[in-house]
């Protein structure tokens, strides 16, 4: 007996050993992602089909394991109690207790293999979706965080227990065919039920899909919504907009809520239909099983461990009828992060060209409104030395924004093209690129983090005295010393503890980080003091020493004084184009010519200054206030 039993032990022990290596092997390799493909999907989906057939194969086990249980009350039923024999229940039960350590322990693994899975889903799809969310984003919307939101989603959703019911219903017939083998009767009363909670979870879908969907869409608008909320919080709270703001939110909140709560009811009620089906499928083999029994057909012990077993067969769909919601909602939630991850269109490696001299040539450039033929920019054409500076002037809504995006590439023109070295942008590589521009926004962002990894971009690979240099060329060194804790200033999301003007400060450092060859200065001094404007003017007058090609749009006409070329934009057309003194000349002769006529003594004082353009000296010795006049009577009379 002894014998018997440690020969037994010795062979689960060694199973055991060979389970828990090969396992902890598989581990390992699933838990290792290589450099990803230039197509992320084909990548996660070669992984997750051999880690899913894996999973596949522990569940078959894991499946015929669970039949431990009704065999072992089968073999105590009609052995153990009709022979009363000691040994046979001890030896039963050691069985017993090996197969449920082994299933334990694959069950584990597939849960654990299923967990490295969505460890590796993230790793190998975040960046793409991330990538894809900042290059696509026109402007900053939730609905682009959503997608971030959608792959957390299906992460969860594949380490959930409702994954391992998708493994658990196709074995189902393993345990049909079982009931089956104890009594034919009784197989075809599991196997029609199983069929009528089949036909459930088909009505349970059809009933809940379209409330799901449209509670989707409701709630992402809410959401879009409170984010708007958050972030203008102090717009909201300066003029009272509070209740009106989650009034509007509310109505969103309140259709998908309802939606929501409609989907729930529905898949509730036809869940507890689902258990009902079972538990009356259970009490019937019961009943039948025992009507068998007293014919001798079968065995009390049969008939208990086919009740267990057609228990077993049915709990994944009446599991799944539950999880349904969850299993609609990560169906979907993959399918945008696809497409979100198929919308980055995957760029041919560029050839590495050396840095440019800054020669900036944009030619008939032609830019529609996406979704729409409404010309933003329409026939723009101009060209800048490299070192030459040019300053944009026009009226709000002229497309003066737009077209500072175009020339950083954050744009791509509908027709014409923008050319830096006679290299159109779209043959750049985009990250060189970026290494050679810099670009100040008209909205200013900084990244929460250190005041020093904003100047630098984020970057690890250059020294310190980059940053450095940066701040001194753009006179921010001193204002970042006098903060607290200097370089190492921790910001906040929305850059407090910096004021507006502050934040400017550290944008336009970062413009200028790394010397580069083209700057895009957006309203550059829009939040600026008197420091902050002379701090401006400075840097642009060492960019110009240096040789750095510089574009700045302003509504302030003093930046113009060191300007080599000023163009005017009016409704998404060029106006004028030129060195600012000859644009000014040609703005003062329309608006002279155009005056009414009028008694003597007022003609007179419009006539005087006309003789002026003759002298050609005369333009070149303008002061900035004379420079200033006519483009603000300009401005005003758009």
């Amino acid at each position: 007996m002894r014998s018997a039993l440690g020969s037994h032990w010795q062979i689960l022990r060694e199973k055991w050993r060979a389970l828990l290596e090969n396992g902890q092997a598989f581990l390992k390799q699933s838990k290792s992602v290589e450099a990803h493909p230039d197509d992320p999907i084909v990548w996660w989906h070669a992984l997750a089909r051999r880690t899913l057939i894996a999973v596949g194969i522990f569940s078959v086990f894991v499946n015929l394991l669970m039949m431990t249980l009704p065999l072992y009350l089968f073999q105590l039923s009609d052995r153990v109690l009709t022979s009363r024999s000691l040994d046979t229940l001890l030896m039963l039960s050691i069985v017993a207790v090996g197969f449920l350590c082994i299933l334990a322990l694959l069950d584990a693994l597939r849960r654990q293999v299923l967990g490295r899975l969505a460890t590796n889903f993230e790793t190998i799809l975040g960046g793409p979706v991330l990538a894809s969310i900042v290059t696509t984003a026109k402007v900053a919307d939730s609905t682009n965080i959503q997608a971030l939101r959608n792959l957390h989603q299906v992460k969860n959703f594949i380490s959930s227990p409702v994954m391992l019911l998708l493994f658990d219903a196709p074995l189902a017939p393993i345990y049909f065919a079982t009931v089956f083998l104890i009594h034919p009767d009784l197989g075809w009363i599991a196997l029609v039920c199983g069929l009528l909670l089949i036909i459930i979870a088909l009505l349970n879908q059809k009933a809940t899909r379209v409330p799901l969907a449209a509670a989707g869409l409701s709630a992402t608008k809410a959401d879009a919504h409170a984010e708007a909320l958050t972030r203008n919080s102090q717009v909201v709270n300066a003029m009272g907009m509070l209740n009106e703001s989650i009034l509007h939110w509310g109505r969103e909140q309140s259709r998908a809520l309802e939606l929501q709560s409609s989907a729930l009811d529905r898949n509730v009620w036809i869940s507890g239909a689902s258990k009902f089906a079972r538990l009356v499928a259970q009490i019937v083999i019961l009943g039948v099983g025992a009507y068998l029994a007293i014919q001798g057909s079968v065995t009390g012990g049969m008939m208990i461990a086919a009740s267990i077993i057609a228990g077993r067969a049915l709990q994944p769909f009446e599991m799944m009828i539950e999880g349904w919601r969850n299993l609609m909602h990560t169906r979907a939630a993959y399918a945008r992060v696809r497409a979100t991850v198929e919308s980055l269109k995957q760029e041919r490696v560029r050839l590495l060209l050396p840095k440019p001299k800054g020669q900036l040539t944009v030619d008939k450039l032609l830019y529609l409104s996406p979704g729409s033929r409404e010309a933003i920019l329409n026939g723009i054409s101009f060209q800048l030395a490299a070192g030459e500076s040019l300053a944009i002037v026009g009226p709000s809504g002229s497309g003066k924004s737009t077209l500072a995006r175009i020339l950083v590439g954050c744009l791509y023109p509908t027709a014409g093209n923008v050319r830096l070295d006679a290299t159109e942008l779209r043959n750049w590589d985009r990250r060189q690129f970026g290494e050679f521009t810099g670009y100040l926004p008209q909205e200013v962002e900084l990244f929460p983090g250190s005041i020093k990894e904003n100047v630098c971009r984020m970057r690890t690979d250059l020294p310190d005295e980059t940053i450095y240099e940066a701040a001194k060329f753009t006179d921010v060194h001193e204002m970042i010393s006098h903060l607290s804790n200097g370089y190492e200033t921790m910001l906040e999301r929305s850059g407090a503890p910096l004021s507006g003007g502050q934040k400017q400060r550290i944008a336009l450092a970062r413009a200028f980080f790394g010397n580069p060859a083209l700057v895009v200065l957006d309203e550059p001094n829009s939040n600026l003091d008197a420091a902050g404007e002379q701090a401006l003017t400075d840097t642009l007058k060492r960019a110009k020493e240096q040789r750095i090609t510089v574009v700045v749009i302003t509504q302030r006409p003093a930046v113009l004084n060191s300007m080599d070329k000023l163009l005017i934009l009016r409704a998404g057309r060029l106006e004028a184009f030129g060195p600012p003194s000859d644009v000014l000349l040609r703005l003062v002769r329309p608006a002279q010519t155009s005056e009414p006529t009028a008694p003597a003594p007022a003609a007179t004082t419009a006539t005087a200054p006309v003789p002026a353009p003759t002298t050609p000296a005369a333009a070149p010795a303008e002061t900035a206030t004379s420079k200033a006049a006519p483009v603000a009577a300009h401005e005003s009379r758009s």
